[in-house]
This record gives C-alpha cells, structure tokens and sequence, in this order.
C-alpha cells in the first residue's frame, strides 16, 4: 500500500471525458496516441507507477480542454502490448487529489503539480455505508437497468461490499462527464451513493432540467 509520505508533487496527466476512477477500485484503459504511450514509459520508470485521471472540460471564452481540479491517481498495476504497439492496461486507484496547476515541460502529455490534502482517507481501509437500503437501491437500479435494456449478474450485485458496489456502478455506468465529477467530488461513500440515486431517478424521468450546476 502507498503511503501518503509516498505520493509525488508532480503527476502525468490523462485527461479522459467520462473515464472515472476512484480509490480501491480498477480502471482498464486502452493506450494507442504516441503521447500516451510515452506517457506510460515514463510513468513505468517511477517507483509508485502512478497516472492521473482528470475529467476534461470546455470553458467558454478559452481556448483548448480544461482540467477539473479534483482528479484521482492510479498505480498501473497490469499492462499488456498488443502486436501493433498499443497497450492495454489497469489502473488501481490511490487517492484523490486537487490540481494546484499545469505544469510545462518537453513531455507531449500533460503534467499537473497536484496536493493531497484532504484525501488521507483514499489510503485506508474500504469506506461502509451504514445507511445504505440495499434492497431499495437494487430495486431502483433494476428499473434502471430494464429503461436502459441492460444486463448484469444479480446475484454478484446482492453480495458485493458496500464499496464495491456503489464504486463500481459509479464508474460504470453511461452519466455524462460533469455527472462523474459530481460523483469523485463526493466527500463519503454514503455521499456518492445518494448522488448514485439521484442520477439514476433524474435518468428515469427522462433527465428533464438541469441536475449538475
């Protein structure tokens, strides 16, 4: 397990809209664009092997992709070459971070000098939601899943762990970028379940109005 007094001041910066990845959990991602393959060598030299998933985003009245501030580290923790030099690889989340700025340089990927104060929590043991309904989440998410024609193993939903569950459909499931942001942001595990619900009742209304400001 990394230690806070391990986690560096400088990250690479992957910016994927609607890629989410949280603390505990596991993020596969398929690399292919030469600067994120240098990217993945580079990070590969480092002892903590660590990326940065940030949500991009447009900001009227500038130009190019902007950075949220919160984002989440990921150690790679598997990679896989394919025969024409893309790879496949695993990210394991750390801890969440806030970007303090960009940082320039001669890498063809960006980097970000990043604080995480304020995370110490991602470090530890896996986060319970002592208030969680399970029986009526299930029931919500079944609606959810009938609206949207999809599938899922029940049984392994009914068994996981409070985290796993609500983490894993968080990072899942089709929201929009703003909407998983809403989702990393949230301060608690019961906090991010609630916003779980929320998104999943605003999507079977039909998403009428504006749900994240």
């Amino acid at each position: 397990m990394i230690r806070q007094a391990d986690l560096p001041e400088i990250l690479p910066v992957f910016p994927l809209p609607g890629a989410l990845l949280l603390p505990r959990a596991r993020l596969p991602l398929h690399l292919f664009e030469p600067r994120y393959l240098t990217m993945l060598e580079d990070a590969l030299k480092t002892r903590q092997r660590l990326i940065a998933m940030v949500q991009p985003h447009e900001v009227p009245g500038r130009d190019g992709a902007q950075l949220h501030r919160i984002g989440c580290a990921g150690r790679v923790s598997q990679f896989s070459e394919t025969e024409d030099g893309r790879y496949m690889i695993t990210l394991a989340g750390v801890c969440r971070f806030r970007m303090v700025e960009e940082i320039g340089g001669f890498t063809p990927y960006r980097r970000a000098r990043v604080d995480w104060t304020g995370f110490e929590g991602d470090l530890g043991a896996a986060d319970h939601d002592p208030h969680l309904d399970r029986g009526a989440f299930l029931n919500l998410l079944e609606r959810y899943f009938e609206d949207r024609n999809l599938d899922t193993d029940w049984g392994s939903l009914k068994e996981a762990e409070d985290e796993l569950l609500v983490n894993s459909l968080s990072m899942l499931l089709d929201f929009d970028p703003e909407e998983k942001q809403a989702l990393l942001e949230a301060p608690s595990l019961p906090t991010r379940r609630e916003t779980l619900v929320t998104l999943l009742e605003y999507a079977l209304r039909g998403g009428d109005g504006d749900l994240i400001q």
